[in-house]
């Protein structure tokens, strides 16, 4: 496994371009041009990056997405427009926005109507040796977070997004369901703000993850008592909005994290009767979810599984889809 001392041989992209991760209906690693970047961009030497379940969802056409995969990563400045990065190791959000639109104007940069996203809309991702992102989207990591728990900045981002659209009291009784990645996540951020907490899921291992951690848990077979304030459905199926709904109380709050190909069904007349809010949740700031890994408060290490170096990124891909797998690594 790797950690914040393996780093690649320094140096400028090879003249001959850079390899790189590619989806055009089947994915395939390949020798691409070196990404120049545009005004107020940044070229980052990619170090390690992490395999998602929405790089797998693109690969059964979720968005509709062609190019280079991959939007977990950290790696290295090489230039910028300020140079104030330059040879610093960062992470960066994947929003890249027009500051110019509608939403933009409103500060609602997630939701810009002209915008890229890195390795989803419009931008090639991260499973590459450089990428290019602005500078305004790129955060210093601290010293003390090694590479591979720093790849986990982005989904944690999106867990603490929660936070900033729900209020979550000592109170409040949580349930979530899913036990992968971002269920994981999920439930180690919304624990510290209330302990009436149990996460539910499909395997007994992942869970135990978790319960380590101090966080109630139970297989998704076992019963869970209705009536929840707060429901984060996070389990990557269709069906996990159907048992999402079965379990948030009247007036209560169900967080959507799941992002699948398929179409999900909602069952309206529950929705409706019961007045439940319906919140879909994304990404999320990225300051408090590098605080937390600096700090230990969220702890990710016990969910790699594998590292695969980028040649062998197609089998990175393939083995990421084994029901026996956690997180899976790609290193440049």
């Amino acid at each position: 496994m790797m950690g914040a001392g393996c780093r690649p041989t320094d140096g400028p992209p090879r003249e001959n371009g850079m390899k790189a991760l590619v989806f055009d209906g089947t994915p395939r690693v390949e020798e691409l041009p070196a990404p120049e970047p545009g005004p107020g961009e940044a070229l980052v030497r990619v170090l390690s990056a992490g395999v998602c379940n929405t790089d797998l969802e693109i690969c059964r056409g979720y968005m509709d997405f062609h190019g280079v995969l991959g939007h977990e990563f950290v790696g290295l400045v090489e230039k910028t427009p300020t140079r104030a990065l330059e040879g610093k190791r960062v992470v960066g959000e994947i929003n890249c926005v027009c500051h110019r639109c509608e939403w933009c104007r409103m500060e609602m940069f997630h939701h810009c109507a002209a915008r890229t996203v890195l390795g989803i809309a419009g931008r090639p991702g991260a499973f590459a040796e450089y990428l290019t992102l602005p500078e305004e989207n790129l955060h210093p990591v601290p010293g003390n977070i090694r590479d591979d728990v720093a790849v986990f900045t982005e989904p944690l981002a999106a867990a603490f997004r929660i936070l900033e659209q729900v209020p979550v009291g000592p109170a409040d009784r949580v349930v979530v369901l899913g036990d992968g990645k971002l269920g994981q996540l999920c439930a180690q951020v919304l624990a510290t703000r209330t302990r009436n907490l149990v996460c539910a899921g499909r395997h007994r291992w992942k869970l135990d993850l978790l319960a380590a951690r101090g966080v109630a848990v139970c297989l998704e077979d076992e019963p869970v008592a209705p009536g929840a304030d707060l429901v984060v459905e996070a389990t990557g199926r269709p069906e996990g909005l159907a048992r999402a709904l079965e379990l948030v109380r009247p007036e209560g709050t169900l967080v959507l994290k799941s992002t699948v190909a398929e179409t999900i069904p909602l069952a309206s007349v529950l929705a409706v009767v019961n007045e439940i809010r319906i919140v879909g949740s994304r990404c999320g700031p990225f300051r408090p979810a590098l605080a937390a890994l600096a700090a230990g408060e969220v702890e990710v290490r016990p969910m790699i599984t594998e590292a695969y170096d980028l040649a062998e990124g197609v089998t990175a891909l393939a083995r990421a889809r084994d029901p026996g797998v956690m997180k899976v690594l790609l290193r440049m």
